[in-house]
């Protein structure tokens, strides 16, 4: 028998604001047709004065133990994947775990950007494998409107608030790629990237920053790198292209997600989009769009999903499951 990290429950929380495209036009010169046509975005929600990332975690771990039916203390770890935690230190995590009123087990943050939910999955998985947690929540949480230079027109139009969640738990498989639960993990970094997508403060500069990006570079990196990974993964899960039912991406940008898709092979049909409500909600996007998908019923028990995300780093990899 195999010990399995099994999804039990899912939840997501969007700050209440919502900018649509046209609001930009007033102090850019861009257009909704403009932001449209080179992202696929048509709005995204944007967290209120004094609203933190910690404070939408846990909207979303709340959701996700009311799916699963669970309790705060049921739960044995919190990871949070962040790239904008609200302090320094300590972690998001902890917060979140506060927050909850979960007063057992532990928690930490995890930060690979727009990559991190894929990283905090491959975490979370490798506790349960070696019997340090029976369950953990795992949460993609962003308030990059923070992070925003908003002259920039290339980079302030694509980001959002907001964040996922889902819960893993333990079971026992076959070993097979038959099984419910993470069947394989694939995960990459390469720091000579690091210009290509980067904020330009922190803690040795004494100020916050703004996220910069070479776009059409990681655009080239992102569909080639992200249909490697997702590859990658599907051998090791024992499984090729054929076996998927839907892929969740990283919704950075529509035109990645379809480029990707196109390379996988897979119809985009089987492709869960939620880029156009929610924009580039960094490592909260793929347990956003997740959390979406499920509530509309279009994911069901014994399919098989592919996530795959990149973000700053560079980092990138892919996870399977079947649900």
């Amino acid at each position: 028998m195999t010990r399995r990290a099994c999804i039990r429950g899912v939840g997501h929380y969007l700050p209440e604001r919502v900018v649509e495209n046209a609001e930009f036009e007033a102090s850019l010169a861009t257009s909704d047709a403009w932001i449209r046509e080179r992202s696929g975005i048509e709005r995204r929600h944007v967290a209120a004065e004094g609203q933190t990332t910690s404070d939408l975690a846990i909207r979303a771990g709340q959701a996700a133990l009311g799916d699963a039916g669970l309790g705060p203390d049921d739960i044995d770890a919190v990871i949070v994947a962040t790239s904008t935690a609200d302090l320094t230190f300590p972690s998001a995590a902890t917060m979140v775990q506060a927050g909850l009123g979960m007063t057992r087990g532990f928690a930490y943050d995890v930060q690979a950007v727009c990559a991190g939910f894929v990283f905090a999955l491959a975490n979370a998985d490798a506790l349960i494998r070696a019997g340090l947690a029976g369950r953990v929540l795992v949460i993609g949480a962003e308030t990059f409107s923070r992070l925003m230079d908003w002259t920039d027109r290339g980079t302030c139009v694509l980001f959002g608030d907001g964040a996922g969640a889902v819960i893993l738990e333990a079971a026992e498989g076959a070993g097979t790629p038959a099984d419910r639960g993470i069947l394989a993990v694939d995960l990459h970094s390469d720091g000579r990237h690091r210009d290509l997508l980067y904020v330009d403060g922190g803690v040795s500069t004494g100020q916050v920053g703004h996220l910069r990006m070479q776009g059409r570079e990681v655009f080239r990196h992102a569909v080639e790198k992200l249909a490697a990974t997702a590859h990658a993964a599907l051998g090791k899960a024992g499984l090729d292209e054929g076996a998927v039912d839907w892929v969740v991406p990283h919704q950075a940008n529509l035109r990645i997600i379809q480029a990707t898709a196109a390379r996988l092979q897979v119809p985009m049909e089987r492709v869960v989009v939620t880029v156009q409500d929610h924009g580039n909600t960094s490592a909260a996007s793929i347990p956003l769009a997740l959390s979406v998908a499920h509530g509309q019923g279009r994911i069901r028990p014994g399919q098989v999903v592919v996530l795959e995300a990149i973000g700053g780093g560079l980092a990138w990899g892919a996870v399977v499951l079947r649900w």
